[in-house]
C-alpha cells in the first residue's frame, strides 16, 4: 500500500504524543554518529572551559619556577595538540552534519514527491470509480436489452407455432381452392364464349358511341357559338341601355336636377372640350387630366343660392363604388379648370348593395330612379 499525505501526517502527531518514539525515529534516519554529536560538543565546550580556568591560574601564578613554567609550556602543547584534534573532529562532525542536512532534505523532496503521487492515485482512482459505476450502468442497461430480446423471442416463438397452425389450414383451404377452381375454369370457359359474343356487341356500341359523340361535339361547337352571340347581344344591349341612359339624363337634366341646381344648362361634348383647352392652356391642368373630365357622362351648369356651380355626373343603371370614386375625381379636375364649385354626383336606377358602394355614395349627390339625395343624407335606393 502507497504511503500517502495522509499518514505522514498522522505519524508526526503520533511522534508528537510518544517523544521516545521521536528519538528512535531520528536514530533510525540520522546513524548514531549523528545522535553522538551533542554530547562530544559539550565535551569539547567543558574542555575549553577547563583549559581557560588553567591560563587563568597560571598567569596569576607568576612566581612559578622555570621547571614549572616548562611543564606549563609542555601542558599548553598537550592541550594544544587537544584542542587541534579537537577542531579537527568538530569539522568531522560539521561534515557529517551538512552530508545529513542533505540527506534530510531529499528525505523532504522525496516525501513531497511520494505525497504528490498519492494526490495523483487518489484522482486515478477517483476516475476510475467514475469509469466503473458508467461500466455497471451500461452492464445494467445491457441485461435490460437482453431481458427485452428474450421476450421478444418467447413473442416470436408462439407467433411461429401460430404461424404454422395458419400454413396448415391454408393447405387445407388450398386443396379445396383447387377443386373449385376446376369447376371456376369450366365456368370460366362458359363465360369466354359469352364473352366472345358481347365483345361483338361492344364493338357495334362503341361505333354507334363514336358517332353520338360527334353529333355531341357538333352541339357544343353550336352551344358555344350561340353563347358567344348571346354574350355579344348582352354587351351590345347594355351599352346601349347605357347610352340611352346617359342621353335621357343629358336631355332631361332640368327634370332630373332640379333638386339641385336651378337655370340648369347642359355642356355638350364640343363646349366642354373648349373649356378644358382654355383651362390647359393656363397650365390649370393636365392633358391626362382634361381627358379624364371628357369621358364624363354629364356636365351641366346651374344656380345654387344664386351662385354658378357646376355639377358632374356619372349615369349606370346600377350605381356602383366605382361609379362614385370616379365621379369625385372628374369633378375635383374640373373645379381646378373653371375655379368654381363643381357637385360630384351618380345618377342610375339603384345602388348596388354591396358593402362599398354603401359605404362610398353618401359622400355625393345620388339621383335615383327621379329623386335626389344630398351627400349628407344616407338614402336606400
Amino acid at each position: 500500500m502507497p504511503f500517502t499525505v495522509k499518514d505522514f501526517q498522522s505519524l508526526l502527531r503520533l511522534l508528537e504524543r510518544q517523544p521516545q518514539w521521536k528519538d528512535a525515529l531520528r536514530a533510525s534516519l540520522l546513524g548514531e554518529e549523528f545522535l553522538e554529536l551533542p554530547s562530544l560538543v559539550r565535551n569539547l565546550v567543558q574542555a575549553q572551559r577547563a583549559t581557560q580556568r588553567e591560563l587563568r591560574a597560571l598567569a596569576e601564578a607568576h612566581r612559578l619556577t622555570q621547571q614549572e613554567v616548562r611543564a606549563l609550556a609542555e601542558q599548553v602543547r598537550t592541550l594544544a595538540d587537544a584542542q587541534a584534534r579537537t577542531q579537527q573532529e568538530l569539522q568531522a562532525v560539521a561534515e557529517q552534519v551538512r552530508a545529513l542536512t542533505d540527506i534530510q532534505a531529499r528525505t523532504q523532496q522525496e516525501l513531497q514527491m511520494l505525497a504528490e503521487a498519492q494526490a495523483r492515485t487518489q484522482q486515478e482512482l477517483q476516475t476510475l470509480a467514475g469509469a466503473q459505476a458508467r461500466t455497471q450502468q451500461e452492464l445494467q442497461a445491457l441485461a435490460e436489452a437482453q431481458a427485452r430480446t428474450q421476450r421478444e423471442l418467447q413473442a416470436l416463438a408462439g407467433a411461429q407455432a401460430r404461424t404454422q397452425e395458419e400454413l396448415q389450414a391454408l393447405a387445407e383451404a388450398q386443396a379445396r381452392t383447387q377443386q373449385e377452381l376446376r369447376a371456376v375454369a369450366e365456368q370460366v370457359r362458359t363465360l369466354a364464349d359469352a364473352q366472345a359474343r358481347m365483345q361483338e356487341e361492344l364493338r357495334a356500341l362503341a361505333e354507334a358511341q363514336a358517332r353520338t359523340q360527334q353529333d355531341l361535339q357538333a352541339l357544343a361547337n353550336a352551344q358555344m357559338r350561340t353563347e358567344q352571340v348571346v354574350r355579344e347581344l348582352v354587351q351590345t344591349v347594355s351599352a346601349l341601355k347605357g347610352e340611352n341612359l346617359e342621353r335621357r339624363y343629358r336631355e332631361r337634366a332640368a327634370s332630373y336636377f332640379q333638386r339641385i341646381l336651378r337655370r340648369i344648362r347642359v355642356l355638350d361634348h364640343q363646349q366642354l372640350g373648349l373649356l378644358l383647352d382654355d383651362a390647359l392652356d393656363q397650365g390649370r391642368i393636365t392633358p391626362e387630366e382634361r381627358a379624364q373630365v371628357l369621358e364624363a357622362d354629364v356636365v351641366v351648369t346651374g344656380l345654387v343660392d344664386g351662385r354658378e356651380v357646376y355639377l358632374l355626373a356619372e349615369v349606370s343603371g346600377t350605381v356602383t363604388a366605382h361609379d362614385v370614386r370616379r365621379a369625385r375625381a372628374r369633378s375635383a379636375i374640373l373645379e381646378k379648370a373653371t375655379g368654381a364649385p363643381v357637385l360630384p354626383a351618380v345618377a342610375g336606377e339603384q345602388l348596388s348593395d354591396d358593402h362599398e358602394t354603401q359605404e362610398e355614395a353618401p359622400t355625393v349627390w345620388r339621383v335615383l330612379d327621379g329623386r335626389a339625395l344630398p351627400p349628407s343624407q344616407v338614402g336606400s335606393s
